[in-house]
């Protein structure tokens, strides 16, 4: 019995982050007021919400950028802000991140850019970082490419070597910052296909933070979505598409009435209009 209980007790947690109460000010700008939500092990979950809804303050928070001002983040058992640098550096080696203008070096070439992360923080010999470079970019489609400057990229084509570079040290979890934006067609499937792929083909956890509904309900499991700090809804992402709930029929519909409010705040428009110029 003892045996079977300690090897219980070594069993990781379901859910690999865990939000709770999570609140966070820029000065008097209070822009999260109480976030909870799970990250469970194994799954593809989108974090969805209007341009300045939190979203990105909110992934800051996972890798310990910013500091709560109450509540907390749990990553793999370990509350974030509570961490020491040699502790909170350790965490980070376990997590990635796919940002949204890619950050690339430009200087480097793509292999360059993949091997980068293997040569800083690995004693791995060239001949082996050789070979994990050219996996990584055959398991996004750009093995051929390798020897390009990112300058000779397409968008498309960038995206997919930051994605190659996410997963170079084969991280627990990756998070992906508006993974969509600005791609044609073609290469936000490519980009939505990939991430899903790789997420199952891997063991990764991801998280799609992003305003994409259609191709965030597509990869998803769960779909958390956010405004004005908070969590307002939730749920299996097969099923969102069929709310009812007013602001996510409304985020996912597009429509330019609801709870989202299309004017900003200002006084009554008819006032306006008798406002005469001095």
């Amino acid at each position: 019995m003892q045996v079977l209980h300690e090897k219980a007790l070594k069993q990781p947690a379901d859910n690999l982050v865990e939000v709770s109460n999570l609140h966070f000010a820029f000065e008097a700008n209070q822009v999260l007021k109480g976030i909870n939500l799970t990250i469970p092990r194994g799954k593809v979950v989108g974090i969805l919400g209007v341009s300045g809804s939190g979203k990105t303050t909110l992934l800051r928070h996972f890798g310990g950028q910013l500091r709560p001002s109450r509540g907390q983040v749990a990553f793999d058992g370990q509350v974030v802000h509570q961490l020491n640098n040699t502790e909170l550096y350790a965490m980070r080696r376990k997590m990635a991140m796919m940002f949204q203008v890619s950050g690339l070096f430009s200087d480097l070439s793509v292999f360059d850019n993949i091997a980068y992360p293997m040569r800083e923080h690995t004693d791995l010999p060239e001949d082996v970082i050789h070979d994990l470079v050219l996996m990584k970019l055959h398991a996004v489609g750009l093995r051929g490419a390798h020897a390009l400057r990112t300058s000779e990229l397409s968008g498309g084509m960038e995206r997919r070597v930051a994605l190659a570079r996410a997963i170079a040290l084969d991280p627990m979890l990756i998070m992906y910052d508006e993974p969509f934006a600005g791609l044609d067609p073609i290469s936000l499937n490519t980009i939505a296909n990939l991430i899903r792929r790789l997420n199952d083909a891997l063991g990764l956890t991801s998280i799609v933070v992003t305003y994409d509904v259609s191709e965030s309900l597509k990869v998803a499991d769960y779909v958390y979505f956010i405004h004005d700090g908070v969590v307002v809804a939730e749920g299996n992402a097969a099923e969102m598409a069929d709310s009812t709930d007013p602001f996510v029929s409304q985020f996912v519909h597009a429509k330019p009435d609801g709870p989202v409010a299309f004017q900003y705040p200002s006084r009554p428009y008819t006032e306006e209009l008798e406002i005469k110029p001095v």
